[in-house]
């Protein structure tokens, strides 16, 4: 399996709520609508939530600020993938997130990249 991890951080002046609203009940469905096209066998999204230890580890860390989410997207393989955006639905899949994603996403505070998961603990992986 191929991963994209995408790291969000929500677009200034919006509040983590409009945020995490949008993204889940308008973005969300989007994404499942277009999942045919994409050949994508997998999409979670997770939420940042508050809490109370949120600001002591990040200084005990020394950790920067925190990412409002994390979407993972997999696929089969890398060809897999390809296959999706090399047909005209899915290039117009592609468009249509990435449109949809300037609404709510700063996608230059946004890093996203492919990977591979490795298993060190728990046996649960993505079907």
């Amino acid at each position: 399996m191929i991963k994209i991890t995408f790291c969000l951080r929500r677009k200034a002046g919006m509040s983590a709520a409009t945020f995490h609203e949008y993204w889940l009940n308008s973005h969300g469905p989007l994404v499942a609508s277009l999942q045919p096209a994409l050949g994508m066998r997998r999409y979670v999204q997770t939420h940042a939530i508050d809490t109370p230890y949120d600001q002591s580890i990040r200084e005990n860390r020394g950790a920067p600020e925190p990412f409002d989410g994390i979407a993972e997207l997999w696929w089969e393989s890398l060809e897999a993938l390809a296959a999706g955006f090399a047909t005209p639905e899915g290039r117009r899949a592609g468009r249509t997130l990435l449109e949809d994603e300037r609404k709510f996403i700063d996608l230059a505070r946004s890093p996203l990249w492919f990977n591979r998961e490795h298993v060190i603990v728990g046996k649960e992986t993505p079907p």
